[in-house]
């Protein structure tokens, strides 16, 4: 039994993404290499055992969004892309990506999806209040969530 989800991520980002954010961003996509700095997603904490056998929290940063080629529970392909919107009339950025998440990745890749509602177009926001960011379906269901932030927070389909 897996907890494999497939997640769908389709926003337009409002033209005001400083060049180090979409250095950030570029990488957690799996298209440019690691910024030196954070500022996105800050904290990777993971427990690991140091040589005296003492648990010791330490900073492993990886990229959220940058699987790449056949999935192995959705079906299809895993990508993700970025690409400027400087020749249409709402300039600034569109991304898409498709990725297989577990849910022990929610929180992390909710910071990200909530970094991403703040910057999105006018065109994602519901008349809830929330931003919609895409969609999640549990690998063996057949019809996907509308995946949304409000209030800072992604609601997560139970």
């Amino acid at each position: 039994m897996s907890d494999i989800h497939e997640l769908r991520i389709a926003v337009d980002l409002r033209d005001e993404v400083s060049e180090t954010e979409l250095a950030e961003l570029s990488w957690h996509l799996g298209l440019g290499p690691r910024p030196e700095r954070l500022s996105i997603v800050v904290d990777f904490p993971v427990v690991v055992v140091d040589d005296s056998g003492t648990p010791v929290v330490e900073d492993d940063p990886y990229p959220l969004l940058a699987g790449q080629g056949a999935a192995s529970r959705v079906g299809g392909e895993l990508c993700s892309t970025l690409v400027s919107r400087a020749d249409l009339p709402r300039k600034g950025w569109s991304l898409t990506s498709r990725q297989e998440i577990h849910p022990d990745e929610f929180e992390k890749v909710g910071e990200l999806l909530c970094w991403l509602a703040t910057r999105a177009d006018e065109t994602h926001l519901l008349g809830n209040g929330a931003v919609g960011v895409g969609l999640l379906r549990f690998h063996e269901t057949e019809v996907p969530d509308v995946l949304q932030v409000k209030a800072g927070q992604v609601d997560w389909p139970a």
